[in-house]
């Protein structure tokens, strides 16, 4: 896996660049979770094949590329043991920057990249497909998020979210979801409802339930490191109240419990 930071005048919008090559892996499901980005995914080897839930009976879709909005469970990566591709993570204002719209309105939703950037996102896959390294295709990307901001360059991005929701997502981001969502509010001089309606207005999630978002992956990015934590110190780092609070929201965002997950994500220890 290699990873690339956006070109400067991107990363308020695009958080990363992943190109991945991944094969010699058991046939398996690789559960996407949740997490505070808004994930792309543009395939270099066959059709991707992923259903917008994991074990609850959602059909599985074949994408040649695919975009996505911010989610409260994982999405099923059906592979053969083979995955060759490229990852674009956008934050909730490159929503409107590069897609032209809210990031509410792809919030659990799957749709084919094309549909969002029309002309611009085929053009996109074919020169990332005909591309033959990692560099020039992160060089592709550049360009063309590029261009498809400039498109909307006529009305500012930032202007359309309002300033109280992009720093409520701020505070609560840095906080890795550990902050209570009445206080955020009262510090915007909103309401706790108000700032719920205008932030799931935007985002697609309540501030509630973002906050659970980021500390599951916060006990994601734990567990799938190299050497990883007991559950129970996983739970204390990411803000659980203790190991079976951790066991409930796992298996809600992942459809399976901790230990079932461990057992069959066949991608683990691939970054």
């Amino acid at each position: 896996m290699t990873c690339a930071r956006p070109a400067p005048a991107l990363r308020r919008y695009v958080g990363s660049y992943t190109g991945f090559d991944l094969r010699g892996f058991p046939a398996g499901v690789h559960c996407g979770p949740p997490s505070r980005v808004l994930t792309a995914v543009i395939s270099l080897s066959g059709p991707l094949e992923v259903a917008a839930g994991v074990g609850d009976g959602s059909p599985v879709m074949r994408f040649g590329s695919v975009a996505g909005g911010l989610m409260c469970r994982s999405v099923a990566i059906h592979h053969d043991g083979r995955q060759e591709g490229v990852q674009v993570s956008l934050t909730p204002l490159g929503a409107r920057a590069v897609y032209g719209m809210p990031a509410a309105v792809l919030a659990h939703r799957l749709v084919p990249l094309e549909e969002l950037l029309g002309a611009l996102g085929v053009e996109l896959v074919d020169r990332l497909r005909a591309a033959s390294t990692w560099a020039a295709r992160f060089t592709v990307l550049d360009e063309l998020l590029l261009r498809a901001v400039g498109r909307g360059a006529g009305s500012d991005p930032v202007a359309r979210m309002r300033p109280e929701v992009a720093e409520a997502w701020r505070r609560l981001v840095a906080a890795r979801g550990r902050v209570q969502v009445g206080a955020v509010a009262e510090e915007l001089g909103w309401s706790r409802r108000y700032l719920t309606e205008r932030f799931r207005g935007e985002v697609g999630l309540s501030p509630k339930t973002f906050a659970r978002v980021l500390r599951f992956e916060h006990a994601h990015e734990l567990a799938t490191t190299h050497d990883p934590l007991p559950w129970a110190d996983v739970a204390t780092a990411s803000g659980y109240a203790d190991q079976a609070h951790l066991v409930r929201e796992w298996s809600e965002f992942t459809g399976r419990s901790p230990t079932a997950w461990r057992r069959g994500e066949v991608l683990l220890g691939t970054g």
